[in-house]
């Protein structure tokens, strides 16, 4: 008999109804249309990428050498908030799949009960009948089962299996987001820093002019608006720094909410007041951007799960087959209520035929049809727009860092040109307007060139967690339930 139960049940699973699932194609290029910034290609032991290589798992960040970045980024994955909120929502969709697996089997129901009945001496129909008592005991056990004929339970299943997936992709998705933003709030503040380091040094150049100008004009060789000048030029300079303040300390205060801390509890030390030179990270080929993104493993979970939906509306369209019944013992006491005359037992099926409904399962089929279409376009988005951030910044890595070029030689020019101007103004040359234009520029020379490293920083931290952070399909969990 078991054997003929296990062939019945493996015939009706390939009565499972509903259209197979087909991972949507998307029109994938050969490569990138932005090739990588040449420093790439001339760091000491960098290659082109090639199918299987990625970033280090063990923790992206660590291309950057920097300790301290490395030692808060550890601390994301167990102290931000967000990031446990999104594991709380992978533990439900887990626990759901145990709420569906549940259907697999049949429901035991066991309702025992102690009662008792007298019949009135006064009975209609019995007017010489005397009063008369009859306990009741009673430990049935119902069941009932529905037989799975069509799939609607096992793709409900294979459904939640998938949902469980898209939140494991959308959990790392997250962390890989919460981590990249913890490098740019950290890498602003270390920017924050340099412009304040250039400001420092500016400000000991400008109090040295101010001094010579004050001499010049105690000496009778310069006027009163010379010292007026370089005065104005370093009290700028002074203000700007103090600014800087603020949005060192924001980019302090972000730093320790993203990691789960308040402010008051996270200082980060000074460093030396430099940017590091962006690191040359492995890009391969846009192929390898469907398995490397978690974004992406998501998106396509959810159809591969929406497919599944199609399936189980379909199911309402054929009859639901139940078996019910009921096992137990009843007597009128404790002496004959578990011999063997009081058994009782129960047995049946039904077979539920949807007749008419009024076009309910047909609208409740092309709803789900329609959010297949909807998941379908949203993976095919996302592809598109993985594919969009890889291009914006390889082209603006390799823009800044023809940029960074440019503004050196800019620098250099500024520099120069201050010198002379200086030397200008103190020979009696030139008057200070010379000197106070040559300073303003080499200024804003010097701190563009901070500016542009910063920005090629971020793009560095933007194109890493665009590639996905080193995360790779394969770590996918296969849920088995």
């Amino acid at each position: 008999m078991r054997r003929f139960v296990c062939i019945g049940l493996a015939l009706l699973s390939g009565c499972a109804v509903g259209p197979p699932y087909v991972q949507p194609p998307v029109a994938t290029p050969a490569a990138y249309k932005e090739p990588a910034p040449p420093s790439f290609e001339t760091a000491q032991g960098w290659k082109e990428a090639q199918p299987g290589d990625h970033l280090e798992r063990s923790g992206w960040w660590e291309v950057f050498d920097d300790e301290r970045l490395n030692e808060l980024e550890e601390q994301v994955a167990t102290g931000n908030q967000t990031l446990q909120a999104a594991e709380a929502r992978l533990r439900q969709a887990r626990s759901a799949i145990l709420v569906s697996r549940s259907s697999r089997y049949p429901t035991f129901v066991p309702s025992p009960g102690v009662g008792g009945l007298r019949y009135s001496g006064h009975r209609p129909g019995f007017p010489t009948s005397r009063p008369s008592d009859s306990p009741n005991l009673t430990f049935p056990i119902d069941f009932t089962y529905e037989v799975d004929f069509w799939g609607r339970v096992r793709k409900t299943i294979e459904a939640r299996r998938d949902e469980v997936q898209a939140s494991t992709a959308e959990m790392q998705t997250a962390r890989l987001g919460l981590q990249a933003e913890l490098a740019l709030s950290y890498f602003e503040l270390r920017a924050a820093e340099a412009q304040s380091a250039l400001l420092t040094e500016t400000l000991a150049a400008f109090q040295e002019m101010l001094v010579t100008t004050t001499h010049r004009f105690e000496g009778g060789v310069a006027p009163k608006a010379d010292v007026s000048q370089a005065k104005a030029q370093l009290e700028s300079a002074r203000a700007e720094l103090t600014d800087l303040e603020v949005a060192r300390a924001q980019h302090e205060h972000a730093v320790a909410v993203l990691t789960g801390r308040p402010p008051a509890d996270l200082a980060v030390a000074a460093g030396d007041g430099k940017l590091p030179e962006p690191p040359a990270i492995p890009v391969g080929v846009p192929s390898e951007l469907l398995e490397r993104r978690p974004d992406i493993a998501a998106t396509e979970r959810r159809t591969s799960a929406a497919n599944q939906r199609i399936g189980i509306a379909r199911t309402a369209f054929y009859p639901t087959v139940s078996l019910s019944g009921g096992i137990g013992m009843t007597g009128t006491s404790l002496l004959n209520w578990f011999t063997w005359p009081s058994r009782l037992w129960s047995l049946g099926t039904t077979a539920a035929v949807p007749l008419f409904d009024g076009g309910r399962r047909d609208a409740v089929e092309e709803g789900a049809v329609a959010e297949y279409d909807v998941t379908v376009a949203e993976y095919r988005q996302t592809v598109l727009t993985a594919f969009q951030e890889v291009e914006d910044n390889l082209a603006t890595l390799r823009v800044l860092e023809t940029e960074e070029r440019q503004q050196a030689e800019a620098v250099a020019a500024a520099r120069e040109s201050l010198q002379l101007a200086t030397n200008r103004y103190q020979g009696g040359v030139d008057t200070y307007l010379q000197v106070l234009s040559a300073q303003t520029v080499e200024l804003v020379s010097e701190r563009r060139m901070i500016d542009i490293r910063r920005r090629r920083i971020l793009a560095s931290v933007a194109l890493i967690k665009a590639l996905g952070g080193g995360w790779d399909a394969s770590e996918m969990p296969r849920p088995v339930y």
